[in-house]
């Protein structure tokens, strides 16, 4: 008759199987500052959010007020050479506003990405050296065993 390979004794199995217990309150510990960690960067993201949305808005706003002002000198009774200057100097004050409006969300955005990636970075690192503790912490245990 064939051995039933599903007969075994699962306390001779792991006889010598060291398991060491987990201390769970630093693990949870651990966790709710890697929580706390994905909380400040969020914050951080949404501070670099806010920051930009007022930054659109003032852009939206002086937009509508360059327009207003263009469309009022358009009114006005003037020489065509007069128009053509007035224009040409309109649209190349736009086109240096558009640069500089591009430079600034540039900055606004890379520094809100950057605090927040720079809190996670922080966190991963704290957050393997801990583990490394961990580890350290189990190992004299086994040991001694």
């Amino acid at each position: 008759m064939a051995a039933n390979p599903f007969d075994f004794d699962v306390t001779k199995f792991f006889a010598d199987f060291r398991y060491k217990p987990v201390d769970v309150e630093a693990v949870w510990a651990a966790q709710r500052r890697n929580i706390e960690a994905l909380s400040q960067a969020n914050q951080a993201a949404v501070e670099g959010f806010q920051a930009l949305s007022r930054h659109q808005i003032e852009l939206t706003r002086e937009t509508f007020e360059g327009i207003s002002t263009l469309l009022r000198d358009l009114a006005q009774p003037a020489s065509t050479e007069d128009r053509i200057a007035k224009n040409t100097d309109y649209v190349k004050k736009m086109l240096d506003k558009g640069v500089s409006h591009t430079r600034e969300v540039a900055t606004i955005t890379t520094r809100a990405t950057t605090d927040a990636a720079e809190i996670l970075r922080k966190r991963a690192v704290e957050s393997l050296d801990e583990f490394r503790s961990f580890a350290g912490q189990q190992a004299p245990a086994q040991a001694a065993e």
